[in-house]
């Protein structure tokens, strides 16, 4: 799986994250997406390959600016990852 880190510019509130997090569950099949608003970004988590054009798209088309894009091979945090070597 992948994590991938967007940074846009422009949502201004938690409608805002959530419309964001819509426009992303509509257009791909993730398994977790979270937004905030404060940290101007929206996190997803996918098994499939999603290119930077597609993502571009999904933010505009939400009605937000994408300023860039970070990607990184996802690790499932929590209590039960302290044992995972």
């Amino acid at each position: 799986m992948t994590e991938i880190t967007l940074k846009i510019d422009g949502m201004m509130c938690g409608m805002c994250e959530a419309h964001m997090n819509d426009a992303v569950r509509n257009a791909l099949k993730v398994k977790k997406v979270t937004s905030s608003h404060s940290a101007k970004e929206t996190v997803i988590v996918t098994e499939e390959d999603v290119s930077d054009e597609k993502l571009g798209e999904i933010v505009k088309g939400a009605g937000y600016s994408l300023e860039g894009i970070a990607r990184k091979p996802y690790e499932k945090k929590g209590i039960l990852g302290i044992f995972k070597k």
